[in-house]
């Protein structure tokens, strides 16, 4: 058996895990890659341009309107110098819009235009934090390939081993070793192609966002390094004295609450606009009437007339009091919008920060315990058995239970960076430069 106890520790102390010369996906790349392909920040510049465009057509006046008309034509003759009255006439009309209406609604539109950029950076902040969970959803199933592998491994050997022990004379392992070991490897190679799966899934997912280069390898990620892309202050956040004051302030910087207030202006310049109906539309029109001579060869004085035209908002009751009632409940409304979406982020940014805590403490607990613990334990274990000291289906059971931990300290790696990359999105702040730079 000592034959056993060698090749075992060995295998796994010395192997190898060969990969493929080739491109890799880094995380920085595949978060560059999305925003450069996301046509939704194009569509968002083209509305933010159209806006703009409107704001401009908003504060111009109305054309002016031309009128042509052959006035008082006798039906008897239609003789143009018959009748005094007769006459062609050219007419100008211009409409003056109520109040400070063009203004407003020029400055409605640049209100509207304004919230957009914002949007962009909110949708680079969520388009970021999607893709980070797609790649590291990637990596976690192509990291758990890799363990598993290198155990499956181990296991071959293990397999074979036993094989011999048993058809030797001097022996001491069973037909049942064989076949624990056997079964544990069928196990193995079931947990594989459950990891290929989800790789996969996690691979078509993510080339919603940069297409093919979705299904090349991901960039492995040592225990101890973290995704520049993923990197922000924990210390400061978590140790922040300021408490919920803190925490708002942070979240009132968010660019999807900056736009709620961009959207919140222009609904009260909407109220303004409103009670510009209680003011008069004033339309000035000037006209010119061209006159034939009479039948007697007499000339006759041609015509020219000027005039206003405007409405008397009197009975308002039913109209410009609802319409101001109307224009101000809306902006309400989007207040108790922005309130919701702020107590949203709050929640989701205090929930991350607790899981955050916790996962710290299970990286830690992992790292410098659990690991080096089950370790010893699946050695000890082997080397038990070897001394005919111990089960054989205890040793194989230490040694997957220490394929767990590390699959399992592996999870929470995942998880934790997850929860950074969610924190990053709620610790984006508005104007921060970076949106725009990135999506370009």
């Amino acid at each position: 058996m000592k034959t056993l106890t060698a090749l075992c520790l060995i295998c796994s102390a010395t192997i190898v895990f060969a990969q493929e010369s080739g491109p890799e996906l880094t995380l920085e790349s595949a978060i560059s890659q999305a925003v450069a392909l996301d046509p939704w920040l194009n569509g968002s510049r083209y509305r933010e341009d159209a806006l703009n465009n409107e704001s401009i057509s908003a504060s111009t006046l109305p054309d002016p309107k031309i009128s042509l008309m052959a006035a008082n034509f006798p039906t008897d003759t239609f003789d143009i110098n018959q009748e005094a009255m007769t006459q062609l006439t050219v007419g100008v009309s211009q409409m003056f819009p109520r109040g400070d209406s063009l203004a407003l609604s020029s400055r409605q539109k640049q209100e509207l235009a304004a919230q957009e950029p914002l949007l962009r950076q909110d949708r680079q902040a969520k388009v970021t934090a999607s893709v980070a969970k797609l790649w590291l959803d990637a990596f976690k199933a192509q990291e758990s390939i890799r363990l598993i592998e290198g155990d499956r491994s181990l296991f071959e050997h293990l397999v074979d081993a036993t094989r011999a022990s048993y058809s030797s004379a001097l022996g001491r392992a069973r037909q049942q070793d064989i076949i624990r070991a056997q079964l544990e490897l069928t196990r193995l190679d079931d947990r594989l192609t459950v990891l290929h799966q989800q790789l996969e899934s996690a691979q078509q997912h993510l080339s919603e966002w940069i297409g093919a280069q979705a299904h090349i390898p991901v960039r492995q990620v040592s225990p101890d390094q973290e995704p520049s892309a993923l990197g922000f202050h924990e210390m400061s956040l978590l140790n922040t004295s300021g408490g919920d004051r803190q925490r708002y302030n942070w979240i009132n910087q968010h660019p999807v609450l900056q736009a709620f207030d961009q959207r919140i202006n222009s609904m009260q310049t909407g109220v303004e606009l409103a009670r510009q109906k209680y003011k008069p539309e004033w339309s000035l029109s000037a006209q010119y009437g061209y006159r034939d001579d009479d039948p007697l060869g007499r000339d006759r004085a041609d015509l020219f007339s000027v005039g206003v035209t405007f409405d008397l908002p009197l009975f308002t009751g039913n109209r410009q009091d609802k319409e101001v009632s109307a224009a101000t409940s809306r902006a309400e409304a989007l207040k108790t919008d922005k309130l919701l979406m702020a107590r949203q982020l709050m929640a989701g940014l205090d929930t991350a920060i607790v899981q955050l805590q916790r996962l710290n403490e299970r990286r830690a607990l992992y790292g410098q315990q659990l690991l080096p613990q089950m370790s010893e334990q699946a050695e000890a274990a082997l080397a038990a058995y070897n001394n005919d000291d111990g089960d054989f289906a205890e040793a194989v059971r230490a040694r997957i239970a220490e394929l767990n931990a590390k699959i399992d300290f592996l999870n929470i790696r995942i998880d934790r960076l997850k929860t950074i990359a969610e924190l990053n999105y709620f610790l984006t702040a508005a104007n921060d430069g970076n949106a725009e730079g990135l999506a370009q």
